[in-house]
């Protein structure tokens, strides 16, 4: 329940097509979670989405491993590659951590989420994987500040500058902080779509992105137990795509915005799918 008299998320669930998306996602939701498998193994639905989740996002950063290549690597300390999908497998790790602190604080959360990407040896979730080399320690976990270079594969889009990454990072909290009636796909998309727009890191900001819309898609109740992975859908649309719709992000306008929140559902309908077929694999006992 929203508790923000002017709640500008509302608005746009109301957008052209944005309702259908909205119930299409609903409906391949409850058809994943109604799967006879989720009802005693629903816990390896959860790691085996996390696992391909975090193959898809590195993917859209620039590091496309197979999945099993991920599966089988241990040490993730190589190159800038294995650096990026070490990265995406700590956030993976890390976000079910971050739920009851992204309502209250969600600049905590996301400072965090930085850490844990560049490879906070303090970490549960960077046991398994090698922390990142070439990023200074003053910049971790801070939002970035001007004249510092920004590195985010595949974003091309002009960056703001540190005083309105600022302001808007602001903004995008006391949203959140506030509460939204506005449906979990428009707030995550939203999200999503901000962290993007604003790179506010100097690096990683694209995978934080998208973990950050994994908290509000697990937090808000739509995706509870985290077996419905948006990153893969994303990846599967490809790349171009995938700008594409931010362009339309970026445009700010009804039509633009409209087309990234489908974009968005769409990505979290084939997660669906992806999962669905980890649990048709599991009841088969080929999984």
């Amino acid at each position: 329940m929203s508790t923000n008299p002017a709640d500008p998320l509302v608005a746009l669930g109301a957008l052209p097509g944005v309702p259908d998306a909205v119930d299409s996602v609903r409906k391949a939701v409850d058809r994943v979670y109604g799967h006879r498998v989720m009802r005693r193994r629903s816990n390896e639905v959860t790691s085996e989405a996390a696992l391909r989740g975090a193959r898809a996002s590195a993917a859209l950063s620039g590091a496309d491993w197979a999945l099993e290549e991920v599966r089988r690597r241990t040490d993730f300390s190589g190159d800038a590659e294995a650096r990026t999908v070490g990265a995406a497998l700590r956030l993976g790790a890390e976000t079910g951590q971050l739920l009851s602190i992204w309502r209250q604080s969600p600049m905590r959360v996301l400072a965090r989420l930085h850490l844990v990407a560049t490879g906070d040896p303090g970490s549960p979730a960077s046991a398994a994987a090698g922390g990142t080399a070439g990023v200074p320690a003053d910049s971790v976990g801070r939002p970035r500040r001007d004249g510092e270079p920004v590195d985010e594969p595949g974003i091309e889009a002009p960056l703001p500058g540190a005083a309105e990454v600022a302001g808007r990072l602001d903004g995008l909290a006391d949203l959140i902080v506030a509460g939204s009636s506005a449906p979990a796909l428009v707030t995550a998309a939203v999200v999503h779509g901000e962290l993007l727009a604003l790179r506010p890191f100097t690096s990683y900001s694209g995978l934080v992105a998208r973990a950050a819309e994994r908290i509000v898609l697990i937090g808000s109740g739509l995706d509870p137990k985290a077996i419905c992975p948006a990153e893969v859908g994303h990846a599967e649309q490809g790349r171009a795509a995938y700008v594409a719709a931010f362009e339309g992000y970026l445009s700010g306008t009804p039509e633009g915005m409209a087309a990234w929140i489908s974009h968005c559902g769409r990505a979290v309908e084939l997660g669906v799918r992806e999962s669905t077929a980890v649990c048709e694999a599991l009841q088969r006992g080929a999984a």
